[in-house]
């Protein structure tokens, strides 16, 4: 394997692990407007909201990371995708802020009014990139107009054409399924039990929305290791949603996070030795070859990450180990007596 093959692979890897982790906080994001109705909702709510406090940001550090290694092993990469989907990047990036600023603020006031405003901006925050990410990444796997200096010739509507919408459905469907199991993991009474409720539902429609997705992709342009991952993929599924039926909560969750994580990469084994294929012209695609750094950059870069992601790696491990205990409203105070949303 040579460097290019390898940062391929370690950019791949990144993105598993954001749409595993940062998945199942936007599920929980799109979930707070349901589950947190009812005469206690305010305190449903916070039992939610907490329920991704001490990791949500530490999850999004998976994204700048796939960002940055983008920018500098395949810098053709990124300045033909952050010029060419500039748009729908920049929609990402808004809906983003203003999640955040709705888990940082929304807890400052004791307002209904204003927790409300603030989460219908974490909903909304966390049900369009869901639906993006699944439009950006199908568009790069199919291919997008790219001419013979590499630069994008079509437009935000290019990118919404309907294998790309359904793409976005399958990511927002899988992400929103993923959420309601962390939910049902993390939590206990009624709320746990809502959430395990709506799984159910859930489920079925992810299921055949990811199939149909999945084989429309793999039947264009799939390879042994995308069909083989996209079969990983499925009984992982099974598994997680038989272990749902059991009242198994881990190994539920456990199912969504594989069959992501294996969906994610029959994607890239799809697109491999592509990184940008070109529906213009083939011969204008943008590869692992032609997009790379220089040899030293990814040499330099090998050593660096070598160095650093294992400690990146068992720090967030325990973050993860120090708050794995459920919570319910009986651990939530009432909301006069919080005003900061480090508590929610």
């Amino acid at each position: 394997m040579g460097l290019q093959e390898f940062w391929f692979l370690i950019i791949a890897v990144l993105w598993i692990g954001y749409f595993t982790l940062e998945g199942f906080d936007f599920g929980v994001g799109m979930a707070l407007p349901i589950l947190g109705r009812g005469p206690d909702g305010e305190r449903r709510k916070r039992v939610l909201l907490n329920t991704i406090g001490p990791v949500w940001d530490g999850n999004e550090v998976w994204l700048l990371t796939a960002g940055g290694a983008t920018f500098a092993a395949f810098p053709e990469w990124y300045a033909t995708l952050f010029s060419g989907f500039y748009l729908a990047l920049f929609l990402i990036l808004v809906a983003l802020i203003i999640r955040a600023l709705g888990f940082e603020y929304r807890g400052k006031r004791d307002s209904d009014a204003w927790r409300r405003g603030w989460d219908w901006c974490i909903a909304i925050g966390s049900y369009v990139p869901a639906l993006l990410w699944g439009v950006a990444f199908t568009n790069i796997v199919r291919g997008v107009p790219i001419d013979q200096h590499h630069e994008y010739t079509g437009n935000l509507f290019t990118l919404l054409n309907p294998i790309a919408l359904l793409g976005g459905l399958m990511t927002l469907t899988v992400f929103f399924l993923h959420g309601l199991n962390f939910i049902s993991l993390k939590t206990t009474g009624q709320i746990r039990d809502d959430a395990r409720a709506m799984a159910t539902k859930v489920w079925v429609v992810a299921a055949v929305i990811t199939v149909a997705f999945m084989l429309i992709i793999n039947v264009q342009q799939g390879s042994i290791w995308s069909w083989l991952s996209f079969l990983i993929a499925v009984v992982a599924c099974v598994g997680g949603f038989l272990a749902h039926l059991a009242d198994r909560e881990g190994w539920a969750f456990t199912g969504t996070f594989l069959a992501i994580a294996f969906v994610v990469a029959s994607l890239f084994f799809a697109l491999f030795p592509d990184v940008m294929p070109s529906s213009t012209n083939p011969d204008y695609s943008l590869t692992i070859y032609n997009a790379s750094s220089s040899h030293l950059t990814l040499q330099i870069m090998t050593v660096v990450a070598v160095i650093f992601t294992p400690i990146v790696l068992l720090y967030q491990g325990f973050t993860y180990w120090m708050f794995r205990k459920r919570i319910s409203v009986d651990n939530i105070p009432p909301a006069q007596d919080e005003r900061d949303l480090a508590t929610v």
